[in-house]
């Protein structure tokens, strides 16, 4: 079932091997370990897009896409789940980052204004920088942990099932 559900969702991978940015992986992408979906594949995929989800640089899908080559992991799906953090749900995760990070410096959060300016960005990243980006950083763990072993758990169940349906069956 988790294998049907999420090849439904998969894009081809003759779209992402034909991508401009990610041309700088050049012929790693056509390693068949990259493409295939199975237990392992899929829950490594899941810590790695999870995890980069919660980096906050603007490169976010190339480096799942490194980190899915490195990893040997299905690539098509480590860099999809990087877009759980896309511009509508971003500042929700991010400011829960910051106050997760908040928390674990024991540092009181700061009050929220914005300006569109390099001298408040400055003067921000010195002030909620350290605490965003060790809370972006502990929840990027937190979620690829819980993603590696929530699909593994998820897959076991339900191949398991699956077995004892046709066990029933016969």
């Amino acid at each position: 079932m988790p294998r049907k559900f999420i090849k439904r969702f998969m894009p081809n991978h003759d779209v992402i091997k034909r991508q401009k940015a990610l041309k700088i992986f050049g012929n790693v992408l056509y390693n068949p370990n990259l493409w295939c979906l199975n237990r392992r594949s899929a829950s490594g995929a899941f810590a790695v897009g999870l995890f980069m989800a919660f980096m906050p640089l603007p490169s976010q899908m190339i480096m799942a896409a490194g980190a899915a080559i490195m990893c040997s992991v299905n690539l098509p799906l480590a860099v999809a789940l990087v877009w759980i953090s896309n511009p509508v749900t971003m500042p929700l995760l991010f400011y829960f980052a910051y106050k997760v990070g908040a928390l674990l410096m024991n540092t009181p959060p700061q009050p929220f204004h914005f300006e569109l300016s390099w001298e408040y960005l400055a003067t921000q990243m010195n002030t909620i920088g350290p605490p965003f980006l060790v809370g972006c950083l502990v929840c990027g763990i937190a979620a690829a942990i819980l993603g590696y072993f929530g699909i593994r758990g998820l897959w076991r169940y339900s191949v398991v099932r699956s077995w004892q349906q046709r066990r029933i069956s016969k």
